[in-house]
């Protein structure tokens, strides 16, 4: 069950961590789904998106996953990050994070992103991630 809406995730997100990039889309039980609207800033030679605005990109999507969850927690950090690339993602086409949680614990989540070019079935790179999170309730698993 999520806690908070993608409206408050942004408003949140407003306070906390203004200069993220990417719009949230959606927010679900243990998934988030954001894009980025590509301008040049993201793009390397050749007209492709750059791994970093990627894996950025990757990285917010997963921390509104964990906090629709949890709620507002500021202090919920990347510990561990890990991005397979598998084909070019296009310039001239958004960006689509979908960000699934494999496991929210007490201390620590684990979760996935798949990255798309709008419009493509097939992902341009895979991301997974360990969260660290702040101590919450014992009775949490």
């Amino acid at each position: 069950m999520t806690v908070m809406t993608a409206a408050a995730i942004e408003e949140f997100l407003d306070e906390v961590f203004p200069f993220r990039q990417g719009t949230i889309e959606g927010v679900d039980e243990m998934r988030a789904t954001m894009s980025l609207a590509i301008e040049d800033e993201h793009l390397r030679p050749g007209a492709c998106v750059s791994g970093p605005s990627m894996m950025a990109l990757a990285d917010v999507c997963l921390y509104v996953a964990i906090l629709a969850q949890i709620g507002p927690e500021a202090m919920a950090v990347t510990s561990d990050i890990n991005c397979h690339f598998l084909r070019r993602a296009r310039g001239d086409r958004d960006l689509i994070a979908n960000a699934r949680l494999i496991k929210l614990g007490r201390r620590l989540a684990v979760g996935e992103v798949e990255l798309f070019s709008a419009g493509d079935d097939e992902p341009v790179a895979i991301v997974t991630a360990t969260y660290v999170l702040p101590d919450r309730d014992e009775d949490d698993d």
